[in-house]
């Protein structure tokens, strides 16, 4: 069966995540980890892609960011993957690939999930035990929501902006955020959505959104219509 093309629209934030093939380590110092994030910020600004939040693991990545075109984000992420693998080969003393295939995405409703979104990309180094508190963490976007360092890499949503009428309440605001953490349910409807592809919101976003484009953006079960699929709609 043919795989479907990734559901990618312009104007809607999308959590992507890329992963080292076969669990294998994409960074090998800290020089790695800054050019990575330099190609993302190139690319981010040459394909017109604005991007919100990432965090920059041992063996893959996460990005959350939203593409002003059809084609702005498969570009970035296309440019970013082959420029960085022949970097990390050449600097490192080594052959083939490093991804493990194409990169997942799931497109998001920004008002149900976006800042949640955000807190997990954030969580993910506190989830995986590298250490206790989110801003303990380098390499990822977390620090610039707190006021500690900018990254000029980033472009705030607007819903970040919401969170206070100045930066000392969104900064406090948003740490109070991710203090508290996602819920269970969120947390695996953002993991499930991305790893399969399937837009994540309410049905009625759902709905809406099938409108927009003919790809599916929704599970469908065998044999009978379409219909949105309610567990990847918590």
């Amino acid at each position: 069966m043919a795989r479907l093309p990734r559901l990618t629209l312009p104007g809607y934030p999308h959590h992507v995540i890329q992963r080292g093939n076969n669990k294998q380590a994409i960074f090998a110092t800290a020089a790695d980890y800054r050019v990575l994030l330099d190609l993302i910020e190139e690319n981010a600004r040459k394909f017109n892609v604005a991007l919100h939040a990432y965090v920059l693991m041992g063996n893959h990545f996460h990005l959350l960011a939203t593409p002003q075109t059809n084609d702005g984000l498969p570009k970035m992420m296309q440019a970013v993957g082959r420029s960085y693998v022949r970097y990390f080969n050449n600097t490192h003393k080594r052959t083939g690939t490093l991804w493990e295939g194409r990169y997942k995405s799931t497109l998001i409703q920004t008002d149900r999930y976006l800042l949640a979104c955000m807190a997990y990309i954030d969580l993910n180094p506190v989830r995986a035990g590298l250490v206790t508190q989110p801003q303990d963490y380098p390499w990822s976007s977390h620090l610039h929501y707190l006021g500690v360092r900018s990254d000029r890499l980033i472009t705030p949503h607007a819903l970040y902006w919401e969170l206070g009428n100045t930066p000392f309440a969104r900064e406090a605001a948003y740490a109070e955020l991710v203090q508290s953490g996602i819920n269970p349910v969120q947390e695996t409807a953002i993991t499930q959505a991305t790893l399969s592809g399937w837009a994540l919101g309410e049905a009625d976003f759902v709905a809406d959104l099938q409108k927009r484009t003919t790809r599916r953006v929704a599970k469908t079960v065998a044999g009978r219509p379409f219909s949105v699929n309610k567990s990847i709609v918590q």
